[in-house]
């Protein structure tokens, strides 16, 4: 054996010190907070022995404050690309060892890198977050590079899916670029991200704020819509990441990729008669029995599911194929879509659509929720995004009227007036301008006002009505649905609609992009 050069040595030496991140005593300070490292991270997330990483010897600026002088391995951050279950990705880690991952120049240098990186491979991009924020004493570099991350994670937005996971602190401007992301994973007691912390809102406005309270994960997931997944540990996170890719192309110009499915096609479910009430529209039921039912079994992946739970989004698969389902669910708020609803079925459409998953809208909805407080909050505007977000996909889409679809509902859902390939209805629906009462009301006021028995009149006349044009006989009639199905069949109509939408083409109008309501 020829004896290794003195140069090839010193290179294997560089590379060993390198990898150490900040060294034994930050690494077990991180293992102490229950945290792995970025590279322990890395090893979990990608098929072993898969992941290529590049510029890892790139080192920090920071001359004005002599940061320059000291080393910070890989200034605080691993990028390179390696394979998911077989199919390629690119990843960035923040490595919390070095410096806090701070963000500094050449660290959000190597950031840009990877995205344009992804960019040109087409191939989605994982970002592991986990940093104290900006790195404070190379002052315009940072600024510099956070100014260059927004506008990449902006380009490419609808070119590969972006995943943001927040596996400890991500404050400041640098909050911003996972809030640009596609989705946005948070790990349950590591996880907190705000604009501002608690000490600079208190300095501010003098609000004294736990980080929890102020950008914890039950914040984010619960109540501001920021955070699609929640993750209980790091092991979670992996599982949730891996699961979420399994379900997307590799950018928008793939197609989703098939999975083996042992799910008969033609299962038929006799229990869709028992989770939806026959006979009374007013029954509150969990649209989750209805989609666990139909869907490969075991399939559906739920997005955002603690934020407006009036409504569910998440990805499935029929006989092998990825889905993308958005579904009012009467369980809460009775199905009603309201500010927060129509915004997160919006949002998940368009996702949809940028990257050639079919839709099926599963609707039991009495209406856009009505009332000052909505008003206040924008509803006529906010609510709109959800009509301009089905209105102008292209993908395969198919909706399925369960229940109720009154109002403005039975259009935002997807109707064929929004152009719906195939539009199915249960037994079990009603679609309508207006409810029954409200209808009965405005047409026959006079006539019940003046009846010998108001009451009377007014209960024959809303059973009249209900029976003419509540019956969801009616529409089909008018060719607005194209066929009333057995419930039990539904599983079978569903994959038989995709297989005929295969290889579905619209040609849309020229334009630079539609200005959706925002």
């Amino acid at each position: 054996m020829p004896e290794v050069p003195d140069r090839i040595k010193d290179l294997h030496k560089r590379r060993a010190e390198l990898t150490l991140g900040g060294g034994p005593e930050e690494i077990d300070k991180q293992h102490k907070r229950g945290k792995r490292t970025a590279r322990e991270r890395i090893d979990a997330l990608f098929d072993s022995g898969t992941f290529v990483e590049i510029d890892l010897f790139a080192r920090q600026l920071g001359r004005e404050f002599g940061i320059d002088k000291k080393l910070i391995p890989a200034d605080g951050i691993i990028i390179g690309h390696g394979k998911v279950d077989g199919r390629e990705v690119a990843a960035f880690s923040a490595d919390y060892t070095c410096m806090a991952g701070t963000f500094g120049e050449m660290h959000g240098r190597k950031m840009n890198k990877i995205i344009e990186f992804a960019l040109r491979a087409g191939m989605p991009l994982v970002g592991l977050n986990d940093s104290g924020g900006a790195r404070l004493q190379e002052n315009m570099g940072p600024l510099s590079q956070y100014g260059r991350l927004f506008y990449l994670n902006s380009i490419a937005s609808g070119v590969i899916p972006q995943i943001a996971v927040l596996l400890g602190p991500v404050a400041g401007g640098q909050a911003y670029s996972p809030g640009l992301n596609d989705f946005l994973f948070m790990v349950r007691g590591m996880a907190v991200t705000f604009i501002a912390g608690p000490p600079l809102v208190e300095a501010v406005i003098g609000e004294k704020i736990g980080a929890e309270e102020l950008g914890g994960v039950d914040v984010h997931a619960q109540v501001s819509g920021t955070c699609h997944v929640v993750c209980e540990d790091e092991d979670d996170a992996v599982g949730k990441i891996r699961r979420l890719l399994s379900y997307l192309p590799a950018n928008n110009r793939h197609k989703p990729p098939m999975q083996p499915c042992d799910d008969p096609p033609d299962r038929a479910s006799e229990r869709l008669y028992e989770i939806v009430p026959p006979d009374d529209r007013s029954i509150p039921y969990d649209m989750h029995g209805v989609i666990d039912e139909i869907v490969d079994q075991g399939s559906f992946f739920e997005i955002h599911r603690d934020f407006a739970r009036n409504c569910i989004v998440g990805f499935a698969r029929f006989d092998g194929r990825s889905v993308g389902i958005y579904a009012n669910n009467p369980f809460h708020m009775g199905g009603a879509i309201d500010v927060k609803a129509a915004e997160k079925m919006a949002r998940f459409v368009r996702f949809c659509d940028c990257f050639n998953i079919p839709l099926l809208a599963l609707i039991d909805s009495p209406a856009y929720q009505i009332g000052s407080v909505q008003e206040q909050l924008g509803i006529i505007y906010k609510g709109a995004k959800l009509l301009h977000a089905v209105a102008e996909a292209t993908v395969p889409q198919i909706s399925i009227y369960v229940g109720k679809a009154y109002a403005g509902a039975y259009l935002a859902m997807g109707s064929k007036d929004f152009g719906v390939d195939f539009v199915f209805a249960w037994p079990t629906a009603s679609i309508a301008l207006v409810g029954p009462k409200g209808t009965v009301n405005v047409i026959f006021g006079r006539e019940i006002a003046k009846a010998a028995d108001p009451e009377a009149e007014r209960r024959r006349r809303e059973e009249e009505f209900e029976r003419t044009y509540m019956s969801i006989y009616y529409p089909a009639s008018l060719q607005h649905i194209d066929d009333i199905i057995d419930p039990k069949e539904t599983r079978f109509r569903v994959i038989r609609a995709l297989e005929a939408l295969d290889d579905k083409k619209i040609d849309s109008p020229w334009k630079k992009h539609g200005n959706i309501p925002l």
